[in-house]
């Protein structure tokens, strides 16, 4: 028959594209182990345990009653679901297969944006603290230490800022 190295005359070759062919079916997701000791991980660990305090601290009492805590609430449990879904992005090593995004400005974005929404919400939840007292409320102790997680929370954010800053401005 011949050589069996040699290609054969009348083979015909063709290709047909699809749909699913442009993306990635390997199932495999990579784990950046690394990234939680880094201070932007640390950072990021500590406001969502710090976020979490705020939210559960208020949820647990009547907060209800006076509008401020409606704002520290709102502030309080977006962030911490977009801090969670960052946490996992970074972890996962996800941001890395959406290149077109510039990760250092969102980053940066997100995480000053964070810092002046929870610092106006700390002091908002402050002011409500004082406002509850005065009005007799039994949940002066949960709301005072709402607050002074809230302040926390808001230092992170402006650490984290700087870090996504300094990122930023290398990459500029």
């Amino acid at each position: 028959m011949g050589d069996p190295e040699q290609p054969r005359p009348n083979t015909v070759s063709t290709a047909s594209s699809t749909p699913s062919d442009s993306f990635s079916t390997t199932a495999s997701i990579a784990y950046d182990r690394g990234f939680l000791k880094t201070p932007q991980g640390i950072l990021l660990l500590a406001e969502i345990v710090l976020g979490m305090l705020v939210w559960a601290l208020i949820a647990g009492t009547e907060y209800f009653r006076f509008p401020g805590f409606g704002w520290v609430m709102f502030v309080a449990v977006c962030y911490w679901v977009l801090t969670v879904f960052f946490l996992i992005l970074y972890i996962t090593m996800a941001y890395t297969r959406i290149s077109h995004v510039p990760w250092a400005t969102v980053d940066l974005c997100f995480n000053g944006s964070a810092f002046v929404l929870y610092l106006i919400a700390a002091i908002v939840n402050a002011f409500s603290v004082t406002r509850g007292k005065s009005h007799g409320h039994h949940n002066y102790n949960s709301w005072a230490a709402s607050t002074f997680f809230a302040f926390v929370v808001t230092l992170c954010y402006a650490g984290h800022t700087y870090f996504c800053f300094m990122a930023w401005r290398s990459r500029t």
